[in-house]
């Protein structure tokens, strides 16, 4: 099985760009597909909300969008421009959901100005969301290491531990006041259900051969163990991987994985009731005329694949092409009855695949 649908086309309800794609589903079975509506251009920065859609058939059919973020006093400033009008502009960006399977309830994270961070909560599987909280205190330890500048969490969804614990990556740069580099990445945790977070320890520096890590997926193995999957910029062009007991502390060596290319772009992984790992992401690398890979060269953003691993990431024994055309972000989720489901950048617009296991194994 293999199903697609146009969830945020081009030009939807007037907005210029929809980018930065997000999925969970609820403990109830209930879709939430989310991301960033660019109101005027497909800039990172600029008058920029956070939209909605919620599906209650598994990701067939689609209710109304839903502005949810950030719906609270307007903060002004884009740093990228001196004049009135960039200065009234509102960046809300990198939203992030996490599913507490314990309470029922959906935590929701996401930045404003790449400056300040804020949480909300809903209770009633996505239909409305509670009056957000500021977090942005959360990220101070970090200083410690980098006095940061910018400050984004995921982008794509958090999850939960098998503790209980709510686990969302985050990534800060530390350059000049707008900059998205150079980078670091981390996590933020909580451990009483959303109520507080606190920083976990800075993981992924920009040291060495690493190379300005910040996108960053997250995981839970077979073993309780967390693992990271990052983008960063690097001469190997791959991934980089860590892991940690308990998601926050602890992390391993980081390395990069020779099967997860690297065309500089948000990937996601999820893993699947069935014991295996699922994982998205352009599947491309930077040639030179005769073919050959370029080191530290930007691949396209096209040839979206579905990896899949029976072994804790160790290995990735299937690559299939789900979008063989422009495709960028993604990110996955999968259904109370196994179904996985793509929700990605495809050209213009923001796309939603359905699949099950049979169509990822079947040559």
């Amino acid at each position: 099985m293999l199903e697609k649908s146009d969830v945020f086309p081009p030009g939807f309800n007037g907005i210029a760009r929809y980018r930065i794609p997000g999925i969970v589903v609820t403990p109830k079975g209930t879709v939430l597909a989310y991301c960033e509506a660019r109101r005027n251009n497909s800039s990172d920065w600029g008058e920029i909300e956070v939209h909605l859609r919620r599906s209650t058939d598994g990701g067939k059919t689609w209710l109304p969008s839903q502005h949810i973020a950030h719906k609270a006093a307007h903060i002004e400033g884009n740093p990228h421009k001196k004049d009135a009008a960039g200065a009234r502009e509102q960046t809300v960006n990198n939203p992030v959901a996490v599913v507490d399977r314990d309470t029922g309830a959906i935590e929701f994270l996401y930045c404003v100005n790449y400056a300040r961070c804020f949480s909300m909560r809903s209770t009633d599987d996505g239909v409305t969301w509670s009056k957000p909280v500021e977090i942005t205190a959360t990220f101070e330890p970090f200083r410690k290491k980098y006095n940061w500048k910018v400050i984004a969490t995921g982008p794509g969804h958090g999850i939960q531990l098998k503790s209980g614990r709510l686990v969302v990556p985050i990534w800060l740069a530390y350059g000049n006041e707008g900059d998205h580099k150079p980078s670091a990445a981390a996590t933020i945790y909580s451990d009483d259900h959303g109520k507080t977070w606190k920083a976990g320890d800075l993981c992924l520096p920009n040291e060495g051969d690493l190379g300005n890590p910040n996108e960053t997926m997250i995981t839970e193995l077979s073993d309780g163990r967390v693992m990271l999957i990052t983008r960063s910029v690097s001469q190997a062009s791959r991934k980089i991987v860590t892991t940690s007991a308990n998601g926050a502390t602890g992390w391993s060596k980081s390395v990069f994985h020779d099967q997860l290319w690297e065309p500089i772009c948000m990937a996601s992984i999820v893993a699947h009731p069935k014991g295996v790992l699922l994982f998205s992401n352009p599947h491309t690398l930077g040639l030179d005329k005769a073919g050959e890979p370029v080191p530290g060269d930007r691949g396209k953003r096209e040839n979206l694949c579905i990896k899949l691993s029976r072994d804790d990431g160790k290995t990735w024994t299937i690559n299939k092409v789900l979008e063989a055309g422009k495709a960028a972000y993604s990110d996955l989720a999968v259904l109370p009855d196994g179904t996985v489901l793509c929700f990605y950048e495809r050209a213009d617009s923001i796309d939603c695949a359905r699949f099950n296991l049979e169509w990822v194994t079947k040559s």
